[in-house]
């Protein structure tokens, strides 16, 4: 069995790498090549937690797993990870574990990934500004994807406090130096958004963090944060607004997202605005982007198919290049 620290991951494992897993793994799911239930939730109210099971079964890639992930947000007042987890990798062929791996950073890895891979699918090619509302503790694998995938100027930043958002920039400056792409904190979200060809929202909001009726004509916009159904990022004036709407499984964006769930609920919504699953974009069973002006929007709440191709893919470079810590039960 291999353990894979961060570090074991980072030294191996590039984002365009993970982009690359992630659209795989959209392809897989889509054209119904996968087990994939829907995760478990277990709350744990007295300290406002959850823990979800995410298990998965990949088939043609003998491999399955699953990632135990917690959402803590008082964990940053105890300089803990608001989002700690666990990926437990096995052996589909003999369904030993053969690798454990910081699920907390692969669990960043795919999900930017999974916008990057939206992104490069979805937005304009000649996109030059970005946006980004969250510093949480996603937004940098959200911030690198999008700089992986378009040649962009400007990122506008945003946080509701204007000190992490500042803090933020300041560290991503020096790690991002070499995409040459500007970085800027801003004080609101509408500063953010504005004339932005790409919008990402990584938040645990629970209210809409901009205003739909600012974005520009040919935007494209990823909503990363709403997993749960009363979690809302995006207004109900920009899902209806939408050209094009688009998620990495449609049975568990209905199932989990408040961005799609709360204007179902209310009327503002209908289903006969879906586009259907970024997937089947990949396969080429539907068309993405077809205009300069459309807006595209990709819902994702994660499926545990991107944490089982991704630590899949990982395992196996880790074990060519002889990476990370071996150990054997005695």
């Amino acid at each position: 069995m291999l353990i894979l620290a961060k570090k074991d991951i980072r030294k191996i494992f590039s984002m365009q790498e993970a982009i690359e897993a992630d659209k795989q793994a959209f392809c897989i799911y889509s054209e119904g090549n996968s087990v994939v239930p829907l995760r478990v939730n277990i709350g744990a109210p007295k300290y406002e937690g959850q823990t979800l099971f995410m298990p998965g079964y990949i088939e043609e890639l003998d491999s399955m797993g699953v990632k135990i992930v917690s959402v803590f947000p008082k964990n940053r007042e105890k300089g803990l990870p608001a989002v700690p987890a666990t990926m437990v990798l096995l052996d589909a062929t003999s369904g030993e574990v053969c690798c454990i791996l910081d699920g907390t950073y692969l669990t960043q890895l795919r999900t930017g990934a999974a916008a990057g891979a939206a992104t490069d699918l979805l937005a304009r090619k000649d996109a030059e500004i970005g946006a980004l509302i969250g510093t949480g503790g996603q937004a940098v694998a959200q911030l690198e994807a999008m700089l992986s995938v378009r040649n962009l100027k400007e990122v506008r930043i945003f946080s509701r406090n204007l000190e992490n958002a500042q803090n933020f920039v300041t560290r991503m400056r020096s790690e991002f130096a070499h995409y040459n792409t500007v970085l800027r904190a801003v004080n609101t979200s509408e500063e953010a958004i504005s004339n932005a060809d790409i919008i990402t929202a990584v938040t645990t909001s629970q209210q809409p963090v901009f205003d739909g009726r600012q974005v520009k004509a040919g935007a494209h916009i990823n909503g990363v944060g709403s997993y749960m159904p009363n979690m809302q990022e995006l207004d109900a004036y920009i899902v209806q607004r939408a050209d094009k709407i688009f998620f990495d499984s449609q049975e568990a964006v209905l199932a989990e997202s408040g961005d799609i769930i709360i204007p179902l609920a209310q009327g503002t919504l209908n289903e006969n605005k879906f586009t259907g699953e970024i997937g089947q974009v990949i396969s080429g069973t539907l068309k993405g982007r077809e205009s300069e002006n459309e807006i595209t929007l990709f819902i994702t709440v994660g499926m545990s198919v991107q944490d089982v191709v991704t630590a899949h893919r990982i395992y196996q470079k880790a074990s060519q290049l002889d990476i990370g810590q071996k150990f054997v039960f005695e």
